[in-house]
């Protein structure tokens, strides 16, 4: 059985070494991303099956790269970020997100 890929998307290093061993252990291929520009280029070359992406990054948002990704493909992206507010939410999903989730995580101490 062929591992599918996940695009991981977040600027900050803390983010990424802590989400990527236990994507992993579930038995995706991870390719990381820190900004909005890198993480569109990576998602045209390898097509990921699902997108995990935060909402502030740096050159362009989570937004407008979840609103590209969405003109382009239907991959599953999820939205993780620390915008908590209701509105942000519905602005999330309204452009394409499948989901989203709201950090900090409960059960990590950064």
């Amino acid at each position: 059985m062929m591992a599918h890929t996940l695009l991981l998307v977040d600027d900050e290093e803390k983010v990424l070494e802590f989400m990527e061993p236990f994507l992993r252990q579930e038995g995706f291929q991870i390719i990381t991303a820190k900004t909005g520009k890198d993480a569109l280029q990576k998602a045209k070359e390898k097509n990921p099956s699902l997108v995990v992406l935060d909402w502030m990054l740096p050159e362009m948002s989570g937004i407008e790269v979840c609103r590209e990704l969405r003109k382009m493909s239907r991959m599953g992206i999820i939205m993780v970020t620390a915008r908590t507010d209701e509105t942000d939410k519905i602005i999330g999903l309204e452009v394409g997100a499948d989901d989203y989730i709201t950090k900090p995580f409960p059960c990590v101490n950064w």
